[in-house]
């Protein structure tokens, strides 16, 4: 018989494992990753990123708190497969597994192969000895229960493709890699370029997709679909939209971020009076407004947001400048080449015109990149702001304090409103933390890019800036809802590189690229109503009948009288004309018609 002792210690042990089970955070998964860089290879020219890409991506892997990261490089074939092997083992009990390539890779009949660095590959057929396939890979994280991701920074110029002998003509060796559709569920592969496209080096240390991937693919709850969103954007803006990465696969509806958002212990948002002083000044949305906020705040986080809206204001003045300089020094050129100026004036003036619109475009640009660095902070706030509003939820007291100071500002922070609580109207807060004016704003601006808006960009989605969506929506075959801005309509404008509704311009102007530009006819010719230039028509001879007026002016004289009765073929003899009354010869008998009617001698 046990005494009672013994059960109160077995008590004690069993509640201490259940409070210890229960401590374990939620998001404990396995994830394990396999970085290969190979750059030291043996039989053609040795690439310079690779190695440093692979350093760079371990890091960023180690520093999310990946269980199980290995890191390789410069290995040989052999070796590669018995990496692949034994990730596959490590890989059976994880959520997550991650395999990063850089190096080289080859496309042989649509299929595409990764290049170790002992390979010669001096036969077509060599790839299938020499060579591991992209197959090999993906059985490698295919035990992964959770997401199965392979990254390849492979699409680079192949030199084994240029000298490598064709065993058969109709083989295809393609440049880049080909196209994948994955057949297992939960699983992505991410290309550094799109399928049949080569990727770029760049001038730095690592390539621009890897430093690309390094900063946005282990944002803390960033769902890894939108990860890679980001980092296409990146790297289209960093090489001029010369490489564009591509991601092929497809995951469920629920987000599936690579380091989830960790639970925090803190107080609910410490800095809650600095936060509303922030977004009051957000708010009234001027220079003044910030300025005051940060003489009060220079330091800190919230600092360094209003410094991002202070630079997005600027730049958005600056582009506003260079817009209507360009406007004028346009003006300018149409004014002389309309006057035939001189020819050094009208070259001068159209090397104006092309200055200010290249100021213009640079303006745009720059205030693009300002309002991209705007909503990254705004995300990353918005995760700081979500983590400590776990704890708000714990303690009633300071949540009702801040609820007091500010029920607006608290909504962005903390979350929705139980029912009741606050009045429809008074709610300013959209699941990713930006207020609906600024969503607005974005995607009109996104719109006028894109040229299907012509007015202005103030924030208010109204008639107008609904017709332009749904201009977009014709062109672009999308079927977004135009009644409100979202941040979907955001997110399917900036995918659009390029114009996409067509540029309408005003008579007497015509599209020149994306602008419009004032038509000039040339001497002699004036503008049609179908906006085309003509000749001008010389004006006709009216015939004037002034010689009755001058009749009716002065009396006839006899020998006139004898010529105008002569027109007459039957003229009246004066021994028959008849007796003028008095009315006639009141009225008198100067007039033609009188004459020719016979009523005088």
């Amino acid at each position: 018989m046990k005494s009672p002792g013994s059960l109160d210690l077995r008590r004690f042990f069993l509640a201490a494992a259940l409070l210890l089970l229960a401590c374990q955070p939620a998001f404990a998964e396995k994830r394990v990753a396999l970085v290969l860089g190979n750059s030291a290879y043996q039989n053609v020219a040795r690439l310079a990123n690779p190695v440093n890409d692979g350093a760079m991506i371990a890091a960023t892997l180690k520093n999310a708190g990946f269980d199980v990261v290995e890191e390789r490089h410069d290995l040989p074939a052999a070796e590669t497969r018995r990496a692949l092997r034994d990730f596959a083992d490590r890989a059976r009990d994880a959520d997550i597994a991650v395999v990063y390539y850089a190096g080289h890779g080859i496309e042989v009949d649509g299929t595409n192969y990764l290049i170790p660095v002992d390979a010669k590959l001096e036969r077509d057929t060599d790839v299938y000895d020499e060579a591991f396939s992209l197959d090999r890979v993906l059985l490698a994280i295919e035990p992964a229960k959770q997401l199965r991701l392979v990254i390849l920074d492979a699409c680079r110029d192949n030199p084994f493709a240029k000298n490598m002998k064709r065993t058969v003509a109709s083989r295809a060796i393609g440049q880049g890699l080909a196209k994948v559709e994955p057949t297992s569920p939960n699983m992505l592969i991410a290309y550094s370029a799109k399928a049949g496209s080569t990727a770029l080096d760049g001038d730095a240390k690592n390539s621009p997709f890897t430093m690309a991937l390094a900063k946005h693919l282990t944002t803390p709850g960033l769902d890894v679909r939108r990860a890679f969103g980001f980092v296409r954007d990146e790297v289209l803006k960093t090489t001029s939209y010369r490489q564009e990465p591509f991601v092929y696969g497809s995951l469920g509806g629920e987000d599936v971020p690579l380091v989830p958002v960790k639970a925090t212990a803190s107080p609910a948002n410490p800095q809650a009076e600095i936060r509303r002083d922030y977004e009051l000044a957000q708010q009234i949305g001027n220079k003044a407004a910030l300025n005051a906020f940060l003489a009060q705040y220079p330091d800190g986080f919230y600092a360094e947001l209003a410094r991002s809206q202070l630079a997005k204001i600027a730049a958005e003045d600056a582009r506003v400048a260079a817009t209507e300089k360009a406007r004028l020094a346009e003006q300018e050129r149409a004014r002389l080449v309309a006057e035939g100026a001189q020819k050094g004036q009208q070259a001068k003036a159209e090397a104006d015109a092309k200055a200010a619109e290249q100021a213009r475009i640079a303006a745009e640009k720059a205030k693009q990149v300002a309002q991209e660095q705007v909503a990254a902070a705004e995300q990353k706030r918005t995760a700081i702001e979500t983590s400590a509003a776990g704890k708000a939820s714990e303690n009633k007291a300071s949540e009702n304090k801040v609820v007091a100071d500010n029920k607006a500002a608290d909504q962005v922070a903390v979350g929705p409103p139980a029912a009741g609580k606050i009045q429809p109207a008074n709610v300013a807060a959209l699941s990713d933390g930006s207020a609906p004016a600024d969503i607005a704003k974005s995607v009109q601006i996104e719109l006028r890019r894109v040229g299907c808006l012509a007015g202005a960009a103030d924030g208010e989605w109204n008639a107008a800036s609904q017709r332009s969506l749904a201009l977009f929506n014709r062109h672009a075959g999308t079927r977004l809802n135009v009644k409100l801005a979202s941040t979907d309509a955001l997110d399917a404008i900036k995918l659009k590189p390029s114009r996409v509704c067509p540029l309408v311009c005003e008579h007497g102007f015509k599209p020149d690229g994306d602008r419009c530009s004032r038509i000039v006819c040339a001497e002699g010719s004036i503008l049609n109503d179908d906006n085309e230039c003509e000749k001008r028509r010389g004006t006709k001879p009216v015939a004037k009948r002034d010689r009755d007026d001058r009749e009716r002016a002065a009396p006839l004289r006899p020998h006139a009288k004898q010529a105008v009765v002569g027109r007459s073929q039957a003229p009246t003899s004066a021994s028959t004309a008849r007796p003028l009354t008095g009315q006639e010869r009141e009225e008198g008998c100067n007039s033609y018609g009188a004459i020719m009617s016979g009523k005088c001698p």
